[in-house]
């Protein structure tokens, strides 16, 4: 392909074709009524990819199955008498098995059993590397949606639960293409149980889409309230540190106590705040996300209700929007309370350069002083220095008149250095103001 496009294009990225077939990795199944969908969600975090292929070559016909084929995260793999799915994601691996629906699960049936009817075999379904999440058994199946039985032959299908129920989308004629039934809850075998029914020209990809849909709107659903026990878990410990931190305000308000307990205290309260919300952050992120993604699905949907149920949209609405709003609300809680305590940190601070400055103001008032005291002991010395230097400058001179006088000079050493007296004095002044004045001049 590469070689191809460049006689036409410039060099490729070489994430382009990645990129540009991210549209096309997770295509809906096709699926032919009447069918089953076992649909399984596990949790990854530990599970390698290796574990995962090494237990997906167990399937009958696929032990030559390679790693390199897992590594788009999507795979879908063709078995006798059912396809299986294989979808990986960040937090989650899907698992979806689509096989014939059993004879004895037709519509009108008593809550048939179904877990043991499971194409790949209940060991093998039970040996899948990861935690549940979600699991589903998704039936479509052939049907008059018009008919007026139609909420009491579902609810005995499904099995005990007040059943939700909508119509989905427009065909052309301006009619519902599907009608869903469920009641969201885990029977005694571990799985959710959903009811698709669908007229007899159905498309296989139609089908497909809308099992697709229904699926990933129950798993990210239950993704998105992973976030609800973590934010119920923080309640506490965020009252605790509003508290703690109005306390900490109060302090400092009122002086109580010294700047470096307070900082202590915050210190400690700020580390606590940035733990949680390193621990936390991605659980709020990915909870949103998967709002979003539950929201989209049901849009998708195009529901139209049923006189007497609640649609899968407005069970949502009432259950699912209050805890993603705890969620939110806790979130911008935890933000907040961060924000909170580097304002107070903030004015910590202030308080500490305040008062720093005045220690410092002080200090250079007692250098100023020293320096003074400096200078002046400085001029006492030049003064008692010159007084010195005259002396020694005198003797000088009266040993030399006297030793003149010995040589026969008509002097008198005691007058002679009388009358220098002055002269010498003016001259060592002079020579103090010259190394003055050169010490002051500006360099050059």
């Amino acid at each position: 392909m590469n070689e191809i496009t460049s006689r036409f294009l410039p060099q490729e990225d070489a994430q382009r074709h990645e990129l540009h077939n991210e549209v096309h990795a997770r295509p809906s199944a096709r699926v032919r009524l009447p069918a089953l969908i076992v649909y399984v969600a596990v949790l990854n975090d530990g599970i390698s990819r290796e574990q995962e292929w090494a237990h997906l070559r167990r399937l009958p016909g696929h032990e030559d199955l390679s790693l390199e084929s897992l590594q788009g995260n999507f795979l879908r793999l063709r078995c006798d008498h059912f396809t299986l799915k294989w979808e990986r994601h960040t937090e989650f691996t899907r698992y979806s098995i689509v096989q014939a629906l059993p004879a004895h699960a037709d519509w009108g049936a008593v809550l048939p059993e179904l877990a043991s009817h499971v194409a790949t075999g209940t060991d093998w379904l039970r040996g899948l590397p990861g935690q549940t999440i979600a699991a589903i058994h998704l039936g479509m199946l052939q049907a008059d949606m018009s008919v007026p039985d139609l909420i009491p032959t579902a609810q005995a299908w499904l099995g005990e639960g007040a059943v939700l129920a909508s119509r989905m989308g427009n065909t052309t004629e301006g009619v519902p293409h599907s009608c869903i039934l469920t009641h969201f809850r885990i029977g005694a075998d571990g799985f959710e149980r959903m009811l698709v029914l669908a007229p007899e020209d159905t498309s296989e990809a139609r089908a497909g889409r809308v099992s697709q849909r229904l699926l990933e709107m129950e798993t990210y659903r239950l993704m998105a309230l992973r976030g609800l026990p973590v934010a119920k878990n923080l309640s506490s410990m965020l009252s605790a540190a509003e508290s703690q931190l109005a306390d900490i305000t109060g302090l400092l308000e009122r002086k109580g106590e010294s700047d470096q307990a307070l900082l202590d205290l915050l210190v400690s309260l700020a580390a606590r705040i940035e733990r949680a919300t390193a621990e936390h952050g991605f659980r709020f992120s990915a909870t949103r996300a998967y709002d979003t993604l539950v929201s989209q699905r049901l849009a998708e949907l195009r529901e139209r209700p049923i006189s007497g149920t609640q649609t899968l949209g407005e069970f949502m609405q009432r259950r699912l929007s209050p805890a993603m709003a705890t969620v939110q609300a806790t979130e911008k809680r935890l933000a907040s309370l961060a924000e909170r305590v580097s304002r107070t940190s903030a004015l910590l601070r202030t308080r500490v350069d305040i008062a720093t400055e005045a220690q410092n103001q002080v200090l250079l008032e007692k250098l100023t002083r020293g320096q003074e005291l400096q200078l002046r002991l400085q001029v006492t010395v030049e003064g008692l220095s010159m007084a010195a230097i005259s002396y020694y400058v005198v003797s000088l001179l009266l040993y030399a008149f006297k030793g003149m006088k010995a040589y026969g000079v008509p002097i008198h050493p005691e007058i002679a250095v009388a009358l220098l007296l002055p002269l010498v004095l003016w001259s060592v002044w002079r020579s103090r103001q010259k190394i003055h004045e050169k010490l002051n001049q500006p360099d050059a």
